[in-house]
């Protein structure tokens, strides 16, 4: 591993059907608070909870002052760090403590970056992410179920909110490509920023 190498993550939504499945390619010198934008984009998610990585026993997310035994600091961590610190390559993404939507990260393969190939960027995407606040995988799964059923007693209440267009098998690729090329984008101009300063 060098430090200009890039990582293939395959990220899996647990214990959700039909499966949400993301692949993307990360810089190993991404910061962990940086890995979390670029998981939130990839997936779909609106960044509106509290999260954390977790490789084996140690945890980085956003600490709290008022809680000293919370996660560490993902802005002091990269992902080359946790792998080498922790010697994993795998590891869980919790998103929204309240829901509790865990995530399986794996790390499929390193590689050079390829010249001219701005990173992050999304390689491959299925499933749609769920709504916000639906309720965690098992909230998610009785939304989907009452809208199926036109008989069930909160059918109408669930589809007005989930929207009748909500396609749980249709990732949006090209929406998510374009929200993980973003980050992409404002990263490598604050980095070209920097080294003209």
């Amino acid at each position: 591993m060098t430090a200009a190498s890039i990582a293939r993550l395959r990220i899996k939504l647990d214990d959700v059907e039909p499966a949400v499945v993301r692949r993307v390619e990360v810089p190993l010198t991404i910061r962990l608070d940086r890995l979390h934008l670029v998981l939130q984009a990839a997936m779909g998610w609106t960044n509106s909870h509290l999260y954390e990585i977790r490789a084996r026993d140690v945890g980085w997310g956003r600490p709290d002052p008022h809680f000293g035994d919370g996660p560490l600091d993902a802005s002091k961590a990269r992902l080359i760090d946790m792998l080498e610190d922790v010697g994993t390559r795998s590891f869980k993404y919790l998103y929204d403590f309240g829901d509790g939507w865990e995530h399986s990260v794996r790390i499929e393969r390193l590689t050079d970056a390829v010249p001219g190939v701005a990173y992050p960027c999304l390689i491959d995407a299925a499933g749609r992410c769920p709504p916000e606040d639906v309720g965690g995988p098992w909230g998610y799964h009785d939304c989907l179920g009452a809208v199926a059923d036109p008989n069930h007693p909160e059918h109408a209440e669930r589809l007005e909110w989930i929207g009748s267009n909500f396609d749980p098998n249709n990732s949006d690729v090209n929406a998510l490509t374009q929200a993980v090329h973003n980050l992409a984008k404002k990263w490598s101009r604050r980095s070209a920023s920097r080294k003209r300063a």
